[in-house]
């Protein structure tokens, strides 16, 4: 399966999602910044609100692209405790650069959101969304924030994920919309023609429109 563009993902999962459409107690979330892309599609065609969800990596010791784990502006994240153990990094260092990321988080959001503010999430529908699932760690430390606001639900709407990630993730969640889970994956991109790189900017302009 190959989606045309991240939009064009969007309008195909909302037409799985047709249930949620024009409800006062449902709203999109989008992972940025290319979740953004497709939740924008899927609030506009469901007629619901949009917001964003910002995660940040934790990267190790001298070497910031290897992952120790993600975070959030909310709860504990996810980290690899294994992998920490193995590297011998210490607690401190994880306090550290847990609060130097969760900072930026939150001044992502900051630039993002403007003068807006956050949707509220206790009681509602929130259909959570991302171009695509890897590992599943940001999505996983992206659950873990929407619950600690109490939504009445979590919907989880990807266009394409790995069959054994998703089941993982489906047990955290109380929804899931998938429209490709195949058993063998590679990178999400691979999956679109068009799955250019996402700009704060675009993001921003999302925003400001809802």
């Amino acid at each position: 399966m190959l989606f045309e563009n991240r939009k064009e993902a969007g309008k195909q999962l909302a037409q799985k999602l047709g249930s949620y459409a024009g409800r006062e107690d449902v709203l999109c979330v989008g992972l940025a910044r290319g979740g953004v892309i497709v939740a924008a599609s899927v609030s506009e065609a469901l007629n619901v609100p949009l917001d964003v969800a910002i995660v940040r990596k934790v990267g190790a010791p001298d070497n910031p692209e290897l992952a120790l784990g993600a975070i959030s502006d909310e709860g504990e994240g996810v980290f690899n405790e294994e992998l920490i153990a193995m590297l011998g990094i210490s607690k401190d260092y994880i306090r550290k650069e847990v609060e130097k990321q969760r900072e930026l988080v939150r001044q992502r959001k900051a630039l993002y959101m403007g003068d807006k503010e956050s949707l509220p999430f206790e009681g509602k529908v929130v259909i959570l969304i991302d171009d695509g699932i890897a590992t599943g760690a940001s999505i996983k430390v992206a659950i873990e924030a929407i619950r600690i606001k109490m939504p009445e639900k979590i919907v989880l709407a990807v266009p394409v994920a790995p069959h054994d990630a998703l089941r993982e993730i489906s047990l955290l969640v109380d929804e899931v919309v998938c429209l490709h889970a195949p058993t063998s994956f590679g990178a999400v991109g691979a999956f679109y023609r068009e799955f250019s790189q996402v700009t704060d900017e675009d993001v921003m302009k999302l925003i400001s429109k809802k």
